[in-house]
């Protein structure tokens, strides 16, 4: 696990760690007042804690019970018991501290992808200008490179804009006049004139911003398992100390009741299962920033997909290649796309794989429709049906473009096809395999998607998920997650763009991509695949339930343990350094059985036992 600590936290070691010692020579060499190291160091911050709490928020707490055992055993002159519990406690309260109250970053990415400057036309003379100061009817010159200031609508020019920012689409868009353009997306070639829409604080990119700040999971926050039954322990511990005292006249059984009351064993109950289940999942590749999504992903029924880069690896690459002179064709097509920075094109180049590229001259773009150069005398078209239409190329019994999301480019050498190349983005190996596991442990599968349907779908299909939802917007995939959590569902987001930000922030549980995913999904999710193996989710599911269930066990056991030791305490059966002894032990037990979550594996016998569970009502067949 990689542990980093502050300053705050490496002083809280360090005086548990004299403290342990100091407990454990009073112990050994029978020299009393060296518990009193222990009582100082780590049993002072617990009376603290306990009177704040009293006055400020009125909140009886475990910390009262122990700082009533820890006072009177230092009044009957049981120093080591004293010394004992308080560091147990504070071994107990950094644990705590460290998995369950771990604040997330703050997402400032999202705010560098605003343009600060545009270039307005007036009267024909370009100006710089704030975006601020941007107003609707603006007429804009945008640059290749640049980031679109604000929504708008492209008047002249075309061009291919990177919209990942909003969608997550993978593959550039191409615009020509009259269609949308969105603040905060690329322009990748052309340079195009736009007028405004919406001024910049009403954006498509600030409206993305919005939806970051605001959207917050409705979770509840873990709860330091010892301070849910404070009340009642209180009550218990008192009640049977003074009737102990009244029926005996014994202060040191009553002395003894506090003692072994003490819950030591319920405040570790929490806090070491999910620093092992943390453990656990580290050496899986999987970052968990804090301890409560473990507790909360425990209770999820329904994880919900980003299809880019998530389900399919989010660039594009050569799928299938149709030619009966296909090295000729690949050849000639590769040297082309070399003079371009196209995503498409660089895919090609890459599937080629070969130095020997040829000579291109007259190279010129297309926008939106394709490439064309020479190469030895010849002239090469490389682009869509609309550009090989418009070069006199007829292409009346070819095949149509985009089947099932798929991108077609058309070669053809001195007005003859060749050939054409299919390209996709490609379903990852092993997604068809998670969602099948995730479905036999009673897991919804939803895919929502920015991509088009016939995209989306072909994909849904492939992976079998049982509910898909296409063209979405940040805001859709949020309200969609939104009217879950409303109906009563615990939804957990696993995603990679920056696009898919709010839904990581809204939903129960938030999973990034870590590898490829960007920074901001990154620092909104709860949890990161390091490696960007989805294969590893149901793990993760897995060993969440299987640490609640050990949380509870450890609950149980603790409570028990309780109830045996003050009932031999109140038959004078323990004193109270045999009785600090024994909850002491109990202590031990609960961070072994905890322990074990760090060797804890999903194996085929769960599986098959939660199948026979069936599919729980809420596993609708899918939609679209």
């Amino acid at each position: 696990m990689n542990l980093k600590f502050g300053k705050t936290e490496i002083k809280d070691i360090i005086f548990i760690i004299i403290s342990a010692i100091s407990v454990i020579s009073s112990f050994i060499l029978d020299i009393n007042y060296l518990s009193w190291i222990a009582i100082i160091l780590c049993g002072i911050p617990i009376f603290k804690e306990c009177i704040e709490g009293l006055i400020t928020e009125f909140d009886i707490k475990a910390d009262l019970l122990v700082t009533i055992a820890i006072i009177a055993s230092i009044v009957i002159g049981e120093v080591f018991a004293a010394g004992e519990i308080a560091t147990i406690m504070a071994i107990g309260g950094f644990l705590e501290e460290y998995t369950v109250n771990k604040t997330q970053s703050q997402i400032k990415e999202l705010v560098k992808l605003t343009p600060q400057f545009a270039t307005r036309i007036r009267n024909g003379i370009e100006e710089k200008i704030n975006v601020e100061d941007v107003k609707i009817g603006d007429i804009l010159k945008v640059l290749p490179g640049q980031n679109i200031p604000t929504d708008g609508v492209i008047i002249n020019g075309e061009t291919s804009i990177d919209q990942s920012t909003l969608t997550g689409e993978s593959l550039p868009v191409d615009k020509k006049e009259n269609d949308e353009v969105f603040s905060g997306t690329t322009n990748l070639f052309g340079s195009f004139m736009m007028k405004t829409t919406k001024v910049s604080k009403d954006s498509s990119l600030q409206k993305l911003i919005d939806l970051v700040k605001s959207s917050s999971p409705e979770n509840a926050k873990i709860v330091r398992a010892a301070d849910k039954w404070a009340t009642m322990i209180v009550v218990i511990a008192f009640t049977a100390a003074i009737l102990t005292y009244l029926f005996t006249f014994e202060i040191s059984r009553s002395v003894t009741i506090l003692v072994v009351f003490c819950p030591c064993a319920l405040v570790l109950a929490t806090p070491t299962a999910i620093t092992a289940a943390i453990g656990n999942l580290t050496k899986h590749r999987i970052l968990v920033k804090d301890g409560a999504s473990i507790e909360e992903l425990a209770h999820v029924n329904e994880l919900v997909f980003d299809k880019t880069g998530t389900l399919t690896h989010g660039t594009p690459k050569v799928v299938k290649v149709i030619s009966d002179e296909e090295e000729e064709m690949m050849h000639l097509l590769a040297s082309l796309e070399s003079k371009s920075e196209h995503p498409l094109a660089k895919a090609i180049v890459n599937y080629y794989g070969k130095n020997s590229l040829a000579t291109v001259e007259n190279f010129e773009m297309k926008i939106g429709k394709g490439i064309i150069g020479y190469i030895n005398g010849s002239r090469i078209i490389a682009g869509n049906k609309k550009l090989l239409n418009d070069e006199g190329i007829d292409l009346e019994y070819y095949p149509e473009e985009n089947q099932n999301g798929e991108i077609q480019i058309i070669v053809a050498k001195d007005s003859r096809v060749m050939g054409n190349v299919i390209l996709a983005d490609t379903l990852r190996e092993n997604s068809r395999y998670t969602i099948n596991r995730l479905k036999k442990l009673r897991i919804k599968t939803t895919l929502l998607t920015g991509d088009n349907e016939k995209a989306g779908e072909f994909i849904s299909q492939q992976v079998k998920v049982q509910s898909a939802k296409f063209n979405c917007l940040p805001e859709d995939k949020t309200e969609y997650i939104r009217q879950a959590q409303l109906n009563g569902n615990k939804i957990a987001m696993i995603g990679d763009g920056i696009n898919d930000a709010p839904s990581l922030k809204k939903a129960n549980v938030g999973i990034a991509m870590g590898d490829i995913g960007s920074d901001v999904s990154i620092e909104a999710a709860n949890i990161a695949l390091i490696n960007d193996d989805i294969s590893e989710l149901p793990h993760l599911i897995a060993i969440s339930r299987k640490t609640l269930s050990t949380i509870n066990l450890n609950i149980a056991f603790a409570l028990s343990l309780n109830v045996v030791a003050m009932i031999m305490a109140i038959l004078g059966l323990l004193d109270p350094i045999s009785g600090a002894l024994i909850h002491n032990i109990g202590s031990v037990i609960v961070i072994i059985y905890s322990s074990t979550l760090m060797n804890y594996k999903l194996t085929g016998k769960e599986l098959r036992k939660s199948k026979k569970l069936g599919i729980t009502k809420h596993l609708n067949k899918p939609t679209t």
